[in-house]
């Protein structure tokens, strides 16, 4: 019997290995469009949940406080893009949600007490460092204002850098 030689076999090599390598990069590019596409979904069912926890508790301030005019019904807080460094908007989200518990408190608390109640706010939320995903962030607050019995509060994020910490 005979051997064919080996130059013979050489296109069925090469044409096995182009099609090997396809199947490698359309496996990868493949996974990352999912993986981007599951990313986006991940960030709106997020962006989601925390907006339906905000109108929930809007509506349980407006149910409670429905007869008076004069008190916080709802709050709103809004972050302000730092241009520098801009941040991950699921870290911004998780701020905003860990921002709306500390100022539960203000809910049902008279407009006319808004001097007093910035000054506290200011001075508890200020500068105070909120740990998300293992990482500390800085929030300063910017502006705080009342209108019809709505809080906006906007304010900025500046990750902490663990040197100047000390940590």
């Amino acid at each position: 019997m005979r051997v064919p030689p080996p130059h013979r076999f050489r296109p069925f090599y090469q044409a096995a290995s182009i099609f090997v390598l396809g199947m490698i990069v359309g496996s990868i590019v493949y996974n990352s469009l999912y993986h981007a596409a599951y990313n986006k979904l991940w960030e709106t069912n997020l962006a989601q949940q925390l907006q339906i926890t905000q109108y929930e508790d809007d509506i349980a301030t407006l149910k409670k406080y429905n007869k008076q005019t004069t008190v916080i019904r709802e709050i709103k807080i809004r972050s302000e893009e730092n241009v520098s460094a801009p941040l991950d908007p699921l870290i911004s989200k998780e701020i905003v949600k860990l921002m709306s518990e500390d100022l539960a408190v203000l809910r049902g608390r008279s407009v006319f007490d808004i001097d007093t109640d910035s000054k506290l706010t200011r001075s508890l939320l200020n500068d105070k460092i909120y740990t998300v995903r293992e990482k500390d962030y800085k929030v300063q607050i910017r502006t705080m204002l009342v209108v019809d019995g709505v809080l906006q509060i906007w304010f900025t994020v500046t990750p902490v850098d663990a040197k100047s910490t000390g940590s």
